[in-house]
């Protein structure tokens, strides 16, 4: 298993990948066991995560094309895929997803896969909102999700609903999300990863 990390805006990222691709990707926080910089093991797939990771980051890269190697059921796996297609500054709600996968009637089996998402952002999970245009729940906590969705040109009303007839730039209401509060916490979802 090969391992590295990346400081970003929103608290350290941690990547792990085997030969074959990333088969993680999480917001750490500031929980790393040990050494961080002792704990790095890197290879071609994740010096390529890393820098596709930055140009995110410093808003030159829109796609990844990094190899992924996801670990999950079929239909897990099949819901990521999914995410994978839904363009950078676009959302998309559970139930469109389901349709994409013929499953119209799947929404909550849906939320379930992508909340089990194993490769952050690379994944785009962040662009899944609630079929009303409510920003839904992020493992990474909200605050993250809303911080993604405005670098890529997504912006809510009232930080909770989506328009896209609406899609408003900030307002004074955004200066209020207290990013500072989730950078140093660890994703919640890692307590099932590791």
């Amino acid at each position: 298993m090969f391992i590295d990390y990346i400081d970003t805006p929103l608290g350290l990222f941690e990547f792990m990948a085997t030969d074959q691709g990333i088969c993680q990707a999480i917001f750490c926080g500031d929980e790393v066991n040990g050494d961080r910089e002792a704990r790095i093991k890197s290879n071609d797939i994740t010096s390529l995560c890393k820098q596709q990771l930055a140009e995110y980051f410093a808003g030159k890269r829109q796609t990844f094309t990094v190899p992924l190697n996801p670990q999950g059921t079929l239909f897990q796996q099949s819901v990521w895929s999914c995410l994978e297609k839904i363009p950078f500054g676009t959302v998309k709600s559970y139930g469109e997803i389901a349709k994409m996968l013929n499953k119209p009637k799947a929404s909550q089996a849906v939320g379930g896969a992508n909340g089990r998402n194993p490769i952050t952002l690379i994944v785009p999970c962040h662009r899944v909102i609630g079929g009303d245009g409510s920003l839904t729940g992020y493992a990474g906590g909200i605050e993250r999700k809303l911080w993604l969705l405005n670098h890529e040109g997504v912006y809510f009303e009232n930080k909770t609903k989506y328009s896209a007839k609406n899609n408003v730039k900030k307002s004074d209401e955004y200066k209020a999300l207290d990013i500072n509060n989730v950078i140093h916490k660890r994703q919640a979802k890692t307590q099932y990863l590791r």
